[in-house]
């Protein structure tokens, strides 16, 4: 079975720091998750392209479902993600794309997935994207990237992944698909200088308001819907809000960490101020959960004010040390 990042052992394989267990938030979410595990397991440094989280948004119901930005993956590594065009049999296209070393992704049930035994795996329906490494259809087997690991699964999973289909069937619609194309140079061979480059312009291009502060308007409303709520509904409702906000600010901690290992220095105040950002979304989704639980919603709102607090001093700090030269350019 021929793999497109070779050497790679489902049993034995080493996750990205960026997913340890002792982080806040060891998953983010599955695109970023997925992205990050394959840049580390091609070699690549994921932290280097993290400087895009500076720009999440509050979207007036949720936080920004972050992705990395694919011009900054081109820029940094020479990596290409393109759209995967779909026909015939789903697995027939995967294992073109792996011939020709590139990296199919496909949006998936995680229904069938056994990695996500016990959240997903044969309990509930919801999509999920994976990175498809290896692909044997005689066998029905599958090595794939997902979440924070490298798995396999065969058999029964792969026909519910890969159910026979053609064109002129229409139903089952094909999954959104896209494939990683790996080996172009990358526009600059100054990574360290790349990505403070595009960081700045992320900076620049920041929300113009507070986007906690946004959310803190609105939480009274939220408060009122998630009180009519099963509070199996919690889970749903964090996902988009608070582990978004939460997940994205520790990573943003670990890039301005790594931007100061890299000799940009002064930026202690604005990592420690994003890790509270990230500590402090992550404590109020527990306080959630036992509210939801007891149907009692007081005093959630005023946790985030030092959140408000900290993301203010987060960009105050970064405006002050990020050089004007860094402005989007080429390295």
């Amino acid at each position: 079975m021929r793999r497109v990042i070779r050497g790679l052992v489902p049993a034995s394989y080493r996750p990205s720091f960026l997913h340890a267990a002792d982080r806040r938030w060891p998953e983010t979410n599955c695109y970023v998750d997925l992205l990050i595990e394959v840049l580390h397991a091609a070699g690549y440094d994921p932290v280097a392209a993290l400087g895009f989280t500076i720009a999440q948004d509050f979207e007036g119901d949720h936080f920004t479902f972050f992705k990395f930005p694919t011009a900054d993956l081109q820029r940094l590594y020479g990596v290409d993600i393109e759209e995967l065009a779909v026909f015939d049999r789903l697995d027939a296209r995967v294992v073109t794309q792996i011939g020709r070393n590139r990296l199919p992704m496909v949006e998936v049930d995680a229904f069938y997935l056994p990695d996500t035994r016990g959240v997903s795996y044969r309990i509930a329906h919801s999509k999920s994207s994976i990175g498809i490494n290896a692909l044997d259809p005689a066998k029905r087997r599958m090595e794939y990237f997902h979440n924070a690991g490298y798995f396999m699964l065969e058999g029964e999973e792969y026909d519910a992944l890969f159910p026979a289909q053609d064109a002129a069937s229409g139903l089952p619609l094909f999954p959104y698909s896209e494939f990683m194309k790996f080996g172009r140079s990358p526009a600059s061979d100054n990574l360290v200088g790349a990505s403070r480059c595009l960081f700045a312009h992320h900076l620049a291009r920041r929300p113009k308001e507070n986007p906690i502060a946004a959310y803190a308007e609105t939480f009274a409303w939220h408060v009122e819907a998630l009180a009519d709520r099963r509070p199996e509904y919690f889970h749903t409702y964090a996902f988009n809000t608070l582990r978004q906000l939460g997940a994205n600010f520790e990573l943003l901690s670990s890039y301005i960490e790594w931007l100061g290992g890299h000799g940009l220095h002064g930026l202690e105040r604005a990592a420690e101020t994003a890790g509270a950002v990230s500590e402090g979304a992550k404590t109020m989704q527990f306080k959630l959960a036992r509210a939801m639980a007891r149907r009692r919603f007081d005093g959630l709102a005023e946790m985030l004010a030092p959140m408000v607090a900290a993301y203010d001093v987060t960009m105050d700090v970064l405006d002050a040390k990020i050089a004007p030269e860094l402005a989007y350019k080429a390295a």
